[in-house]
């Protein structure tokens, strides 16, 4: 799926794409079938809620499961990116966000870059989030919220976030982000929420600032996020596990567009367990380290 010259040009003012019902119902139903048994493991890559067992994220599905391998080679998903980069892509990190019902919590504003920059020291915001919804997402369950145009203010300041939720996160302040929702437009578009079917899909700048708030409604809002890199634009640094920020830096090579429902073979690596290197890290970057051998 390639771009057309007024989508590019939406991306750029605005700093996300949404493509509501990309992706058909037997297509999801693939992956949906999926989840359970993924959410199950007692696995690190499994985060759970703060004081509930609900899962928050899951990390890495693509090493474990295959209906999650062949969607992180999908067309749909990795070669608009290409055509926004020019340039080929790989898997910085793939998660599966499980905002339950009645437990999911809140995402903080934030930047997915900053945190890229912060804790992976990857070099410039040559990296995005590509997510589909497997649930409908409405306006009870928690959907996510973009400031349009906060792209455009490139890193912002922000801190690390340690308590609020189970998952660390370097989160923009509340006198910040009044300020870029009233430059968006405050009342009137200065926050936009993309809500729609499952198999909806959204397409975000890595500076794009965002949040979600918790699901206090009876249905879930399960997403998928393939957060795809430039290859030029690989990470530094080696800070969080493997299962977070993946070491693999080679280019997607994409499966036919009917891969969700026929199946093509893939490597799941971890489909019998993760290895302990996946949880090595280094404060090190990894030039030094190159040097030091």
């Amino acid at each position: 799926m390639r771009l057309s010259k007024e989508q590019l040009e939406q991306f750029d003012r605005e700093g996300y794409l949404f493509f509501p019902s990309l992706f058909k119902p037997e297509e999801v139903k693939t992956l949906t079938g999926a989840v359970p048994e993924l959410y199950s493991r007692r696995e690190a890559y499994n985060v759970r809620e703060k004081g509930s067992d609900a899962v928050r994220t899951n990390f890495a599905a693509h090493l474990v499961s295959e209906p999650f391998a062949r969607l992180a080679r999908h067309p749909r998903m990795v070669e608009p990116v290409m055509d926004l980069f020019g340039e080929e892509v790989y898997m910085h990190q793939f998660k599966i966000n499980g905002k339950m019902a009645f437990e999911g919590d809140v995402w903080q504003w934030h930047q997915d870059y900053g945190t890229w920059l912060n804790d992976d020291m990857m070099p410039t915001e040559r990296a995005m989030n590509v997510a589909i919804f497997l649930d409908d997402v409405n306006e009870f369950n928690g959907p996510l919220m973009f400031i349009p145009g906060s792209h455009k203010k490139g890193v912002v300041e922000a801190k690390h976030d340690l308590t609020t939720t189970s998952y660390p996160l370097w989160t923009v302040d509340n006198e910040l982000i009044a300020k870029l929702v009233d430059r968006a437009g405050g009342k009137n578009g200065g926050i936009v929420s993309p809500k729609g079917p499952a198999g909806s899909m959204i397409l975000f700048h890595s500076c794009l600032v965002h949040a979600s708030t918790s699901n206090l409604s009876p249905w879930n809002r399960v997403s998928v996020y393939l957060s795809l890199c430039a290859i030029s634009n690989h990470i530094r640094r080696f800070k969080r596990p493997e299962y977070i920020a993946h070491r693999d830096f080679a280019a997607i090579s994409c499966l036919p567009d009917d891969c969700l429902v026929k199946s093509y073979p893939v490597d799941v690596p971890w489909g019998k367990g993760m290895p302990a290197s996946a949880l090595q890290t280094s404060a090190v970057p990894i030039e030094d380290i190159k040097k030091a051998a």
